[in-house]
């Protein structure tokens, strides 16, 4: 990094007392862009919370769409049959039937039958324990486990089942998976664009404070650029200090929001003995934001480095146009 590197301006002879506010700065040697300024540690400060927030809205995404993942090749794993009682037929004798049909398709693992009591406590949660639930039509259920690398022709078990047991049907469960793969992309994009968010207040943020660097040394940029100091070399100048800013606050931020991941997940260990936290790993998972989640948070810190080096590059371009 260049940001402690002095800058160094012929001194003239003579001078006027206009002139002396300007020759007694550059009479200091001192930094064009100073290191280690208050307003240097307060933007230091707000990149790091800014990046941490963006990180951590990366890394809820990635644990969701992770999740997501794992629901959905739990859910694809299984197939559902569902036996409607009627009056005219012996509704344990179809059970059966559909069961054994369902062993002998290709593709078909296992096959469990669920009694009458296991299918009125799946309706629990919705119904509640106090209805009587006797004298309801409940459908019975079949569970279909589905066999590792094996493919399996639904349509053939379908027409199979409707021809051997009137009133059944079979869930593939294709409604939920898609649910699930369309709310898991939802919360991929609102969380690129929160980050999107703070990287646009990142780059307000370094303009803001550029131009309070330009103001505190005012006098050393007009007297470079009057004596013919290229505008690439002041640009420059700028550019090396407050990406050094923006590495410090992106590396500062990303690694809290990854310190706080790692939290989350040595506590969701230590409560995945209670209900409370089997539900938890049930939603998130371990909070194992694996290779995919350490390698969103480093772009977004290098990202927000590089938004603060061409942000602050810019703002002093403009700065050096408005006075030509």
């Amino acid at each position: 990094m260049t940001d402690d590197r002095a800058t160094a301006v012929p001194q003239p002879e003579t001078g006027t007392a206009d002139s002396e506010p300007a020759t007694a700065s550059l009479r200091r040697d001192q930094p064009l862009v100073p290191a280690g300024s208050i307003s240097g540690r307060a933007l230091v400060t707000v990149i790091a919370i800014l990046t941490f927030l963006a990180a951590l809205t990366a890394c809820g995404a990635v644990l969701m769409a992770r999740a997501s993942s794992d629901w959905r090749a739990d859910v694809a794993r299984e197939m559902t049959i569902q036996v409607r009682p009627t009056s005219q037929r012996d509704v344990e004798a179809d059970v059966a039937k559909a069961a054994d049909i369902a062993k002998a398709t290709p593709g078909i693992a296992s096959a469990e039958i669920y009694s009458k009591a296991e299918a009125e406590r799946l309706l629990e949660p919705w119904l509640g324990s106090n209805l009587g639930l006797a004298e309801l039509p409940i459908p019975r259920i079949v569970v279909l486990k589905l066999a590792n690398g094996r493919q399996l022709d639904p349509d053939g078990l379908r027409k199979a089942l409707a021809a051997a047991v009137p009133g059944s049907t079979l869930d593939d469960h294709h409604m939920w998976i898609t649910r699930l793969a369309a709310m898991a992309n939802t919360v991929v994009v609102i969380g690129a664009l929160i980050v999107g968010l703070v990287l646009v207040a990142t780059a307000l943020a370094v303009a803001f404070a550029t131009r309070g660097a330009m103001a505190g040394n005012k006098e050393i940029v007009e007297v470079l650029h009057f004596v013919g100091a290229d505008d690439r070399f002041i640009a420059r100048e700028f550019q090396a200090r407050f990406l050094n800013l923006g590495l410090r606050g992106g590396l500062i931020g990303g690694l809290g929001a990854v310190a706080l991941i790692m939290l989350l997940g040595m506590l969701a260990a230590v409560w995945r003995s209670s209900a409370g936290g089997e539900q938890i790993e049930a939603l998130f998972g371990a909070f194992s934001i694996g290779w995919e989640g350490y390698a969103a948070v480093l772009a977004i810190a290098i990202v927000v480095a590089l938004v603060t080096a061409v942000m602050s590059r810019v703002t002093v371009r403009r700065h050096l146009h408005d006075i030509e």
